[in-house]
């Protein structure tokens, strides 16, 4: 028997070799030790240095934004533990009780909540306007706007801001633009170029792309206002799993190739709906027949996205007749996998709005987003041409 007692527990430092690993190792540990108070008063003082305690960083979180800071052309992103988180640190890193924000009318559904719900409710004053309008949104400015929130393209009716007028109206305002640029990703337009302030994405989309996390990133031009976003988060506890990180930066090294797949088929895909009976309009970007077709090509060159929408005649019946229809297309709320999921916005998304602020929106029953995958061409043509017949019938 050894004199000294020997422990399983945490008496073994971890192995250091010569050699390096390929892929990034995980790390899932919530602390870090450090050698001393002076080296941990360091640690603190000097960003970047080390690492004390997960929800202030970690590093897949940090290995993931810089990635995304990569594709966005920025510096001191930051990973949330989701989409929403992404949103809500950005809004609350930028507002203070009695402060107005003015948001596009046709945000995500969660994001619509925060404005009309969860905001007002913290003593913040919340309107919307139209984001294809700069017009509207000088005029729907007041004395107290502290901050404009708009998607580049919109969910789930694809309306193409207009991100160009609007940035310059909050430039000439003072008033820190935000762009949630999750649809068109960095693949389609880079907002930092067009004068935003603060870029948001879900994480849990495109850019991760397999449907297996959920995660937010947010990114400040202004290095102060970046501080007091991520102190925000982290004082809100608002941290991304390691693992989910680290399963984001493998699917983002693939992100260009799925996009631009995913793309071609969405492009495909919506000219050939177009031409079904039953179909009474296709929403893509660039189709010559989107309302918003000259920015889009403006905004967003020849790069329409992997989303596309569509409205059927009919309704309820004729939703579920598709849907049925159409058992190897997940008919699921989300976005970005890289197989083609099919979402019906008034039963999920958008169900808190009432059916008239939904026709509002030009969201009737009869109406799905399609956020079209990698598969084959023709299996996609297939399935659509048989659930848009199916609830033709219906």
């Amino acid at each position: 028997m050894p004199d000294t007692p020997t422990t399983l527990v945490r008496r073994t430092a971890f192995p250091q070799g010569r050699s390096r690993a390929v892929a990034t190792p995980i790390h899932p540990t919530v602390v870090w030790a450090a050698d001393s108070p002076d080296q941990l008063d360091n640690i603190y003082e000097n960003p970047g240095s080390g690492y004390t305690y997960a929800r202030e960083a970690h590093p897949n979180a940090e290995m993931l934004a810089a990635k995304i800071d990569m594709l966005e052309g920025a510096t001191g992103g930051l990973i949330t533990g989701s989409g929403m988180a992404a949103v809500t640190a950005a809004l609350l890193g930028c507002l203070r009780a009695g402060d107005h924000v003015l948001g596009g009318d046709q945000l995500y559904g969660r994001s619509l909540r925060l404005m009309a719900e969860t905001l007002p409710a913290m003593g913040m004053e919340t309107s919307l306007a139209d984001p294809t309008d700069a017009g509207a949104f000088a005029r729907g400015i007041r004395p107290n706007t502290r901050a404009i929130l708009i998607e580049t393209v919109s969910n789930p009716t694809l309306r193409v801001a207009d991100l160009d007028g609007i940035a310059a109206v909050a430039q000439a305002r003072g008033i820190p633009l935000l762009v949630d640029s999750t649809f068109s990703t960095p693949r389609g337009i880079r907002p930092f170029d067009h004068g935003a302030d603060i870029v948001i994405h879900s994480v849990t989309k495109l850019l991760a792309g397999h449907s297996d996390v959920t995660l937010g990133y947010v990114v400040a031009r202004d290095p102060a206002r970046m501080t007091a976003i991520r102190t925000l988060a982290v004082t809100m506890g608002l941290t991304p799993s390691p693992f989910d990180c680290w399963l984001a930066e493998r699917g983002i090294y693939t992100f260009n190739l799925r996009y631009d797949r995913a793309e071609e088929n969405a492009r495909k895909l919506a000219d050939h709906i177009a031409g079904l009976p039953g179909v009474k309009r296709v929403l893509y970007p660039t189709r010559p027949d989107h309302p918003d077709h000259n920015r889009a090509i403006s905004l967003l060159g020849e790069r329409g996205g992997n989303m596309l929408s569509f409205e059927l005649h009919g309704g309820r019946a004729a939703a579920n007749a598709l849907t049925l229809a159409m058992p190897d297309v997940a008919f699921a709320p989300t976005l970005g996998d890289v197989g083609t999921t099919l979402s019906h916005p008034p039963s999920s998304s958008h169900r808190a709005l009432t059916p008239e602020n939904r026709a509002n929106l030009g969201i009737s029953e009869g109406f799905f987003r399609v956020s079209v995958g990698v598969e084959e061409i023709e299996l996609l043509i297939s399935d659509f041409t048989a659930g848009i017949a199916a609830a033709a019938k219906a």
